[in-house]
Order: structure tokens, then sequence, then C-alpha cells
């Protein structure tokens, strides 16, 4: 009688989003379809750390055999700081959101901007090559996907912020890589917006999560305007609303959340999943969700 020869165990690599709060996060289901669409044996679990316990946790989760994070508010500085070694977006953005524990180190990626640009120009459709961007906002969501962005080449971005001494430090922060592709860069208070439409409009703020509007001339919404707000929930948000009342498209940043995970698989492994499918689906559960 022959004895069954028993096949390895091919354990799979572990990966995690790691926040505070993190219960609410999409990312689980997100990379459980990447994986199940390109065939890596991933496994992906939501990480809860303390506030004051970001390092240790990471630490603890890079011992036990995992193999990246997805970092996730308040922790994109801390991992920033944590990284050995930055992506070019990582180190302009000076945030992280994307880890890979390498055997030389700790590799820091920022994707948040490449999945604005992708979302926007693949998704949506609307092209930035020429395009005039006005970029709302000058904290660390709007610093994220400025370079992104600039590396399209539009013809001008104007970045504007309640506070235009934080839109000044952006843009001067980006002058160089501005005149490297080309672009005009400019902004500052709300009273730098231009009263004619643009092209593309980003909401970078975080109002929508509090119903808030941020400060901006109507004029600046038009027929052909993309009104984008990273925000995402099962109803358009309020800036969404107020973008079409002027005659606006909207969209929000659902596609953006799945296109930068898209990116931070393709960090870790090295294979590029479809958004597209994964989106589609988020969206009938939002759907749902809102009947």
């Amino acid at each position: 009688m022959s004895v069954k020869e028993s096949k390895p165990v091919v354990h799979a690599d572990r990966y995690a989003v790691v926040g505070n709060p993190v219960a609410h996060s999409k990312s689980p289901y997100i990379h459980a379809q990447f994986a199940l669409q390109t065939g890596e044996r991933v496994e992906y679990d939501r990480l809860l750390a303390p506030l004051d316990g970001f390092v240790q946790h990471v630490q603890a989760f890079h011992a036990a055999g995992g193999r990246g994070l997805n970092v996730t508010v308040p922790f994109k500085l801390e991992a920033h700081a944590l990284a050995h070694k930055l992506s070019p977006r990582a180190a302009a953005a000076g945030a992280v959101n994307t880890l890979r524990f390498d055997a030389d180190g700790i590799f820091g990626d920022n994707t948040d901007g490449f999945g604005l640009v992708r979302d926007i120009e693949v998704n949506l459709g609307v092209a930035l090559e020429g395009a005039r961007v006005l970029l709302l906002g000058a904290g660390g969501a709007a610093r994220g996907v400025v370079l992104p962005m600039l590396e399209r080449r539009p013809r001008e971005i104007t970045i504007v912020n309640r506070t235009a001494p934080k839109a000044h430090a952006l843009i001067e922060q980006f002058a160089g890589a501005a005149g490297e592709f080309g672009c005009i860069l400019s902004g500052g208070g709300p009273q730098d917006v231009d009263p004619k439409p643009y092209d593309v409009i980003v909401n970078a703020t975080a109002g929508s999560l509090d119903a808030a509007l941020p400060e901006c001339d109507e004029r600046a919404f038009g027929t052909g305007t993309l009104a984008y707000d990273m925000m995402y929930g099962a109803q358009p948000t309020v800036f969404m609303r107020h973008a079409q009342a002027l005659g606006a498209r909207a969209a929000d940043g659902l596609g953006m959340l799945v296109e930068q995970a898209a990116e931070s698989f393709f960090v870790w492994r090295g294979v590029r999943p479809e958004g597209a499918p994964v989106l589609a689906a988020l969206r009938a559960q939002l759907a749902a969700q809102a009947a």
C-alpha cells in the first residue's frame, strides 16, 4: 500500500490596516477581493492601535510575521517617521499610508494621491493634463495629492485654504515640481479662487464629516466641472449636493479608497489588481445601506 504524499501547507502572507478607530474600515473587504482576483495568498485584518502605542503595535505585527500595513488616521505621520526608506511621493507628502517590511528594513509609501488621480482619470474619465484644478484645503490630505496631480501635467493648480499661510506653505513646497511639470501653482485664502469655472475641484477638507462646506466662490463651479469630495458615505456629501445644485458633476472619494488600496497591493505583491469591479461592489453595498 502506497503512502499518500501530503502536500506542504502554504500559509497566506499577513497584512492589515492599522488605525484608531479602525472597525469601520472597508480595507479588509477590498483586499480580500483583490486576493481572489489575483490568486495571491493574502490574509488581511484590522489592527486597532492605542493612540500612544502605534510603534509597538507595528513592531509586534512585524515580529509575528506580518508583511505590510495600510496606515490610517491618526498614524500617517508616525508611520512616516518609522520608515527606514521612503518613496518620493511619501517624502513629498510628509505622510505614509503603506508600510512594507523588507529584509533591509521598513519601506514607507503614500498611495493616496495615486488613488485620487487614477479614480479621476480612469474611473471618471476626466483628464488632468492641461486642466485647471482647484484644491480646497492644505492639510495632510491635500499635501498627499499635490505631487501625483502635478505629474499629470495640469495647466494650473490653485490651492486654497481658510488660513492662507498653510496654502502658501504648500505652494512653496511644490514650486520646484510645478516648474518641472510646466504647471502654474498659486493660491492662498478663499479670496484667491478664480471666479470662473474650473475643470476639476477637489475638496481635501474634512468639512463633509461635519456637513460643513469649504468657503469657495460659487462661480468656480460650472457645467463642465468635476467636483470631487475625498469623503464618501451612503448619501452624497454636502459638498457634492452643493456642486450639483450649481450644475457641476459630483463624485465622492470611494473610488480613491479602492484605487489607493490597489496601489498598496501592488507595492506589497508586485501585482496590480483591477479596482473597477471592487468599486462597483462597494457602490452596491452603499446603495443597499441608503435604501
